[in-house]
């Protein structure tokens, strides 16, 4: 069975693809999408942009945000439905080489996926044939979308490292990703539905802020786009005034002030619980920023952070479909 286990972000799309009872190939691309006449000449040097059907408009995939020019990114609860999103998915598909996909396993914020309508609605959007481009035809057999961060569950559970919270006790999942910070709490493997949730706190807030920072410090700009690009590349540094600047300062500054907004909405959330958590799992693209004010916040308690935890969520999706 081929699986496919997809996270379109609104920074990065991370994919975990591969034939169940074998480790997931597994990738990292920044979430750009627009018209192809909408994107810098500058495209054609870079490999990774998939050119999609959108009838009738020929899109790109995977583009940078620095080559999007005038074209701005969609970032709103309603993501899934716009445009942008699909080129993505059409993107995803025509990676996986194939003419079917088996199945498909992909997330949404914990408040979205509550949303009986909004799940079935993704749900249905992305099951059957998707004519990609131009002569190609995907089929996408079946599909699950499950709540964000479980996938990071799922992936701790299959590796070994949540070392038994997920079926014995009561473990916290807290994922900080580009729109949206998200929490889940599961005990003994099950949901609590009124203790987990959705902050908009989250990473795209923490490049906004260092931006701001580091105008305020140097009197120079540092986009959000270069900060993104430099995390994804996995640079501590930008360019300004011809000078590299180390942003890990003024990224650790504005994620204490982004996360403790984030994290009060949480401790609201598991006022009643918090007293009997087992343990922390830590997973998305802030996972590393956020850890120190999430530890500082709980020191009592185990915290786990996966490796790569920014792919944490999309290899978990492999996972659980191909269980």
């Amino acid at each position: 069975m081929f699986v496919l286990g997809m996270d379109i972000g609104y920074s990065n799309v991370k994919l975990a693809m591969g034939e169940s009872g074998f480790a997931p190939n597994v990738s990292l691309l920044p979430a750009g999408a627009a018209p192809l006449d909408r994107i810098s000449e500058a495209m054609g040097q870079d490999d990774s942009v998939i050119t999609v059907n959108l009838d009738p408009v020929l899109w790109g995939a995977f583009v940078r945000s620095e080559k999007l020019g005038p074209w701005s990114r969609s970032l709103h609860q309603d993501y899934t439905s716009t445009d942008s999103y699909r080129a993505l998915f059409y993107g995803s598909l025509l990676l996986t080489e194939r003419d079917s996909i088996d199945m498909l396993v992909t997330g949404l914020p914990v408040s979205q996926w509550q949303d009986e309508k909004k799940r079935k609605g993704l749900t249905k959007q992305l099951k059957g044939d998707h004519a990609v481009a131009k002569n190609k035809v995907i089929q996408v057999k079946s599909v699950e979308v499950i709540a964000q961060p479980a996938g990071a569950c799922f992936d701790a559970s299959f590796t070994g490292k949540d070392n038994g919270l997920i079926d014995e006790g009561r473990l916290l999942v807290i994922d900080p990703g580009y729109f949206s910070f998200d929490w889940m709490l599961l005990d003994s493997g099950n949901i609590r539905k009124e203790a987990s949730g959705t902050s908009l706190e989250a990473m795209s807030s923490v490049l906004a802020e260092t931006s701001q920072l580091i105008k305020d410090d140097i009197d120079g700009i540092a986009t959000v786009e270069q900060i993104e690009e430099a995390l994804r590349s996995a640079k501590s540094h930008v360019l300004v005034y011809g000078r590299h600047i180390d942003i890990q300062p003024y990224l650790k500054k504005a994620a204490d002030k982004v996360a403790t907004i984030a994290i009060e909405a949480l401790r609201q959330s598991i006022r009643k619980e918090a007293g009997s958590i087992d343990g922390i799992l830590l997973a998305g693209g802030g996972a590393s920023l956020f850890a120190p004010i999430v530890e500082n916040i709980f020191p009592r308690n185990q915290i786990i952070v996966l490796e790569q935890p920014e792919l944490s969520n999309v290899r978990g999706f492999y996972y659980y479909g191909a269980e």
